[in-house]
Parts: C-alpha cells; structure tokens; sequence
C-alpha cells in the first residue's frame, strides 16, 4: 500500500498547502541517503514475498458467500508473535487497504543460500494455517485470490453494510466505506487516502473495463443508475464494467517480490532487465476475468488498479488547459515505468519522460547521474496524498517521511527502493506486476523463477532490454483476454550486449541495438525455440548446471520450472481463463455475462475444496507430487545422473 505512519493525517486542503515542502525536503532526505550508501557494496542477494490473502464468509445453507471484514481481529492476534520474537518469527504480517485483506511475509527474508528453494512453499503454507487457525467462526476461510468476483454488488460483505453515493469517504454507488480497512493507527490514513485522491483528483475514480460480450449479453451494455450520485450517469461509458472506488483496485490482492542487490549499480541494472519481464509475468499468472459481477473482456488488474488510485485532475489528464497544475501527466501513479535507470538503459528510454525540471537541475547539481535525477524528478511531479500533523517537520538526516511519502505511493511495475536509514538493509528492487494464485505451489513457482532469473541475468550478463515505448505495448496486451496464449509480445531477438562499434560505426550502435527485438509468443519467450531463442528457462537450467546444488532441492526447483513451462505453453490455463471456463459451463450462467451469487458461491467453495486438498485441478495446475511421487522420483533421478555425469566429465 505504501508507507505507514503514526500520527493525525492530515485533510486534502491541509495537505496540498504543504506539498511542495513535501518534495523540496524528500529530495534533500534522498540525497543523504545516497550521499551516504552510494558506495555501499557486497552486500549478499536477500530476498522475500508478500502474498495478499481475502478472507471469506460462507453461507453453506443459502449457497452465498462474502467478503469477510475480519482483518483486524485476525491481524490483532497474528502480530503477537512477531512482536514477541521479531528476530525468529517465521511469518510476519501487515494490514492491507482492505477489512477483508491481510498481507503475510516470510519472518525473515531468504538468502543466496540455494536451499532456500525448499523454504517458499513450506513458508507459504504455515503462513495460511496461521490465518486459518484464527478463523474461528462458522464458514470462514481463507483464499489468495486476485479479486472477489461480486466486489462491489449489492450485499457482498460480511457483516453487511450498504454504499453512501454521493457523501462519505468513496461517495461510491457500489463499494462502502466499512469495507475500508478500519481501526488500525498504523492505517488511519487509508481513509484520508481514498478521500484525498477523490477531493484531488476533483471527482470520483472513473473505471471502465470493456465487458465480455457473450450470446445474450446486451449490446449495448448500459447501466443505470441511482440519480442521486450524478456522476455514474456521465462517467459510465457503454459496453464496459464501470467501477467508482480506490477499494475496487486496491482491494484486489497481488504477489510481490523484493531482493537486495549487492551494490547501486546492480540493483539499477537488475531493475532495467526485469522491467521488460513484467508484462510477460503479468499475462501468464493473469487471474481477474470478473468484475462487480460480470465477465470482463480483460483477465487481469492492472487497468483498474490503475484507474482506482488515479488522482489527476482535469488539467493533468489534458483534458482542460494547465492552469493551477503544473503538468500534463500521461499516467497514473499507478502504472509502468517510464524510465530506466541504468547506463545500458539510457537508448532505450524512448518515452517522453515529464519532470520537473528544478528538482532534476537540483539532483544534478548534488552529484546524481542524469538517469537517476530523471527518475526521481519524474517521481517527484506528484502531490502528497497523505501527510501526517506530527511529521511535517524532520531531520532529513535521520528520517525518510517525505522521500517515502511520494516514493511509495508511485506504485509501478517496478520499484528502486534505496536502503533505509540506519539499517543493515542495502539497496533494492521490488517486482510487482505478478497477479496472486490460488495455490502455495503456485505462488512459489512464480517467486522461484524470477528469484532463479535475477540470477541468470547477472550470471550471464544478460541484456533483455527493448524501447520502453514498446515494454508498454507488451503492457496493453498482457491484459487481453487469454494473452497468455494468444499474444505476441515486443522481445530482444538475441540476449547479449550490442557491441560498442557496429560495423565500425559507433554512431549506428543506438539504430542497431533498437532493432534487436520482434514479436514472440510467452511459449517462445519462456521456453525458447530451437535455432531462433534460447528461452528464458532453458538459461535458468544452463545456470543451475553450473551451480552446486543438492538433488532435493534441484528437484524442488524441477517441479516449480515445469510449471512455468507447462502455463507459458499453453499446456496449463491461467487462471482467468480457468474462471471463465467454470463459468460459461456452470448450469445457471445464461452466456450473458453475469456471474451471479450462486455462481459465485459455487466458484470460491471450489476453489476452497482446491487449496484445502480436496479437490485437484488438472488444467489449472497439472496433477501435485510429492518428493516421493514415481513421477518427480523418476525425474530426481534423471537429474542424479546428469550430475553424475557432468562431475565424471570434470
């Protein structure tokens, strides 16, 4: 969500009066940062996950069920042991955006250590039986599901409470202000959030998602409704979903990795490279084919998260001349990047990047670098949205508030996060397209494969880099339905380096390095074609050749790679498109894109049965095996033999 404070926030007109001694003491904050850790190096590769939960209410007797506002009461007890034992405990946890949300982290992050693959998915699951166990009441349980396909419908929380259009904190027709996470201190300001980026941005959060026409869905799709709002009526566009609420973004739930990078420059480089790998991951772990009850013609978040948090006003989104504001902005806060941050970066930055030009000529002039000083005046055009009475004024030798204040609340596809002050921690980089699975085995596949290929492009010195112009397009069509099928996205033809001298021109390096891409399948990206790609995991398991690894957890990471494999062919469904097949298949959906209450009661007590064991789901994630299974038995011992045999030829 962003950072988390103590203290009195304060309201959008306070707020807004000091914002620009927001950014004017954020970069001095930032600049003591660097100035003191630039240098730093060596530092060991550390990582972890956060996965995001929803907890759910089931009416078995009248084939219903809920979003479970609970958070808190579950939160108040599973933080007692962290408190207790913050150096030992196995799981940590955080409030999420909202009162059905819960946000749990491994205790402590895992290291370089290759044995630490056997740990993600061990962790996983003793983070759901925590949440589980505290679950008490009749019908509770437990998902990590993307979003709750009747968000947003009349009657979709427990306990009940009924939207306020047109006053309260989201003003929504659909989505009420109890769902908000509610009496935590450290979230207080979830509240003066949602209520400062609607009283910014000057209305409501607009969000149309294009519906799935099916035989009898309506065409046009129209909606009606109440005239007591007003603005539903001139922002709901026809034939799409329409969505007025920060809660219908930042109530869904992702999967999110960090990992610390040995120095500065490797953690930029690291950046850059999985940057172009976002939209790819995005398509293949897609899980957001409904919305507020119907089929969308999109399968995953992004555009509504996107939309759920965008604060511009009028002028900002070009929409009125520039008149109090100071720029046209082309994105929410929430989206891709918009620029890369290391030297190899520098040609492929193709985007017309908005600045603001003091704050850049102010990081230049301290000693930053001309990428790192756009980056963080392109981060720095945006307002505080939150600010807390008791941290107007810091040391900013000694505190990050305000840096952090607008650092984290740019909620990108990447995130640079420098080391925080007085900490062991180091410099890192933070991978956040990834959409949620329902499985702990499929969430630590996704952790294990981008852990395994920060790895090989540092390994094999890799260079994935294309124009970020065309990293958004892979953007746009990773959120199409069955992408991960049937898209083509924008990737490098060949992973190495451009020369420094093409053709002993130096000059035609940036045109030739350009055209190093073109169209691929995710198939052809992730598992490589013979004589054109080498395919990303075919590199992940060239570097594993090379590296000691015991045979139990080589075939731990076995199990996770085909996985990957299986989902980027095509072999394995999405799970989106796994959702729409339940769907359109149940006995009471009538092909027009409504998925009702007892379809959904349905969907989420089957996907209860599949993450309690009860239930396998072949298409979605092939038949599970244990270390024991004739199956992975039989591929250990491939693998045995292949090191027995790479040893023999040493």
């Amino acid at each position: 969500m962003g950072l988390l404070s103590l203290g009195s926030p304060l309201s959008w007109s306070e707020t807004k009066q000091y914002a620009d001694h927001v950014r004017k003491h954020g970069i001095l904050q930032f600049l003591h940062i660097y100035n003191k850790l630039k240098d730093r190096e060596n530092d060991c590769l550390k990582w972890g996950d956060e996965v995001e939960y929803t907890l759910l209410k089931f009416d078995h007797e009248n084939r219903k069920v809920f979003n479970n506002l609970r958070a808190k009461e579950v939160l108040d007890v599973l933080q007692l042991d962290e408190i207790k034992n913050p150096s030992t405990n196995k799981t940590a946890w955080r409030p999420e955006y909202a009162g059905y949300m819960v946000e749990g982290t491994p205790g402590q992050p895992f290291g370089g250590c290759m044995r630490h693959f056997n740990m993600i998915e061990a962790n996983m699951k003793l983070r759901r039986e925590e949440i589980q166990k505290n679950l008490t009441e009749p019908g509770e349980t437990v998902q990590s599901i993307v979003a709750f396909p009747r968000l947003g419908c009349p009657n979709f929380t427990f306990r009940n409470f009924k939207p306020t259009p047109g006053r309260g904190i989201t003003s929504s027709l659909f989505f009420p202000d109890q769902a908000i996470f509610q009496g935590h201190p450290r979230f207080r300001h979830v509240t003066t959030l949602t209520r400062n980026i609607r009283e910014r941005r000057g209305t409501k959060v607009a969000i149309n998602v294009p519906i799935f026409k099916d035989v009898n869905t309506p065409s046009p799709f129209i909606e009606k409704f109440p005239e007591v709002e007003g603005e539903g009526a001139q922002a709901a566009q026809p034939d799409h979903i329409y969505l007025d609420a920060m809660g219908f973004g930042m109530g869904m739930c992702c999967l999110q990795m960090t990992f610390q990078a040995c120095s500065i420059s490797e953690a930029r480089y690291l950046y850059d490279q999985l940057a172009v790998v976002t939209p790819i991951v995005m398509a293949l772990s897609a899980g957001t084919p409904v919305l507020r009850g119907y089929l969308s013609d999109l399968d995953c978040r992004w555009c509504v998260i996107a939309g759920a948090v965008d604060d511009r006003t009028p002028e900002e989104r070009g929409q009125e001349p520039l008149k109090e504001n100071r720029f046209v902005i082309p994105k929410s806060r929430y989206d891709s990047i918009s620029t890369y941050l290391s030297p190899e970066g520098n040609k492929y930055s193709d985007i017309d990047l908005v600045h603001d030009k003091e704050i850049y000529q102010q990081l230049v002039d301290a000693g930053i670098d001309e990428q790192l000083a756009r980056h963080y005046a392109h981060l720095f055009i945006r307002d505080p949205l939150t600010l807390f009475h008791e941290h107007i004024y810091e040391d900013d030798e000694q505190h990050t508030d305000h840096f952090e204040n607008i650092q984290s609340t740019n909620w990108q596809t990447m995130r640079f996060k420098p080391p925080p002050p007085n900490s062991s921690i180091g410099w890192r980089v933070e991978f956040r397209p990834t959409e949620v699975q329902l499985t702990d085995f499929e969430n630590a596949a996704y952790v294990t494969f981008i852990v395994l290929l920060t790895r090989v492009i540092l390994s094999f010195d890799l260079n994935l880099l294309i124009p970020l112009s065309k990293v958004d397009e892979n953007m746009i069509t990773a959120q199409k339905r069955d992408a991960a099928r049937q898209g083509q996205f924008y990737f490098r033809k060949t992973l190495k380096k451009c020369p420094t001298v093409v053709n002993g021109d130096a000059a035609n390096e940036d045109e030739a390095c350009k055209d190093e891409f073109e169209l691929m399948s995710i198939d052809k990206i992730i598992n490589g074609k013979d004589g054109e790609f080498p395919g990303l995991i075919p590199l992940i398991e060239s570097y594993l050749g090379n590296v000691d690894v015991d045979i139990d957890t080589r075939c731990t990471i076995s199990q996770y790679l085909k996985f990957i494999q299986r989902k980027a062919s095509g072999e394995l469904l999405t799970t989106a498109q796994w959702i729409r097949k339940f769907v359109e298949v149940h006995p009471e959906y009538k092909q027009d894109s409504v998925v009702s209450e007892s379809i959904c009661y349905d969907l989420m007590n089957t996907f209860d049965r599949i993450t309690r064991g009860e239930l396998g789901a072949p298409q979605l994630f092939g038949k599970p095996t244990s270390k024991t299974s004739d199956v992975l038995l039989k591929k250990c011992l491939e693998i045995k033999e292949e090191m027995k045999k790479i040893e023999a030829e040493k």
